[in-house]
């Protein structure tokens, strides 16, 4: 009996480690001298090519995929089509539109989101958190993303993004982004 009130004791400090676990550091405002400018406007419109991985919590890789990406911008939104093709063959499809807010703040709708992404904008860097319903195959898991992107130059971007359910990471999908790629 003792050692289940021992365990019973330590339960409010798991809870807090593992609140912890799900907890960034990182910062949006922590890039606002870093160069190049993201641009995520200017940076998308035109046609752009995207490479990437999906691992699970482990590091596991899951998924390879390819992006062919073409974003057009009127009336400052950018409608961005995003046409995935997977390793294993399935091909699906994303069409995101992004307005402005403010200066470095964006609001951004696609076809697979539920709600609205929030993203923003500073220096070099792009920060975007939204929820998506994931297809399990035999059930669908409500999900959270925070993806971060880093401009590195006029041409490339890297997005890492995490996919956490409760607070806990599940995956991690890595991207590639190159304009102008043939």
């Amino acid at each position: 009996m003792e050692h289940i009130m021992q365990w019973i004791r330590k339960i409010p400090y798991l809870i807090i480690f593992l609140t912890l676990l799900g907890c960034t550091t990182m910062k949006i405002e922590n890039f606002a001298e870093t160069k190049p400018e993201f641009n995520l406007m200017q940076f998308f419109e035109g046609e752009v090519k995207a490479w990437g991985i999906i691992e699970d919590r482990f590091g596991n890789l899951r998924r390879q995929f390819t992006v062919d990406m073409k974003g057009t911008v009127e009336n400052g939104v950018l409608t961005l089509e995003e046409d995935f093709i997977y390793a294993d063959g399935e091909k699906d499809k994303r069409v995101w539109k992004f307005s402005k807010l403010d200066s470095n703040s964006y609001k951004g709708l696609a076809n697979d989101i539920v709600g609205e992404a929030i993203a923003k904008e500073q220096g070099n860097a792009f920060n975007m958190k939204y929820k998506m319903d994931l297809d399990l195959g035999f059930a669908e898991l409500r999900v959270s993303f925070n993806d971060w992107m880093f401009r590195i130059d006029n041409e490339t971007i890297v997005n890492k993004a995490s996919i956490n359910k409760f607070g806990l990471n599940i995956a991690n999908v890595t991207l590639f982004f190159r304009k102008n790629a043939n």
